[in-house]
């Protein structure tokens, strides 16, 4: 189950109302950085039968089965901390992370 905290369920019904369109958000991961894994996050405008989607505060969360499995569990946070603002994955699979944050490993 990936869910969402009402902050990040917000922000992401405001960008999809300015946007004009969308079903809800995609998220997903994919190789990269020095820890191995980053995640990826942008508008979808459609599911598939393949797709895993979640709901939470009316907005869609959708996945696909690969990287569900690196996502069960997370939570999807939008925060604000001085002048730093962004979204905030609060996932309990990972085991460690880069230095700079931009990365995961499970």
């Amino acid at each position: 189950m990936i869910t969402l905290t009402e902050s990040a369920a917000a922000h992401i019904q405001n960008f999809l109302n300015n946007r004009g369109k969308g079903v809800g958000i995609r998220l997903g991961v994919k190789t990269s950085g020095c820890s191995g894994m980053a995640y990826t996050l942008e508008f979808a405008d459609e599911t598939t039968e393949d797709d895993i989607v979640f709901e939470g505060f009316g907005v869609k969360v959708i996945t696909d089965a690969k990287s569900h499995a690196y996502l069960d569990g997370t939570e999807l946070d939008y925060t604000k901390e001085g002048l730093q603002e962004g979204f905030k994955f609060n996932n309990p699979n990972v085991k460690d992370e880069c230095g700079c944050g931009e990365s995961f490993h499970v």
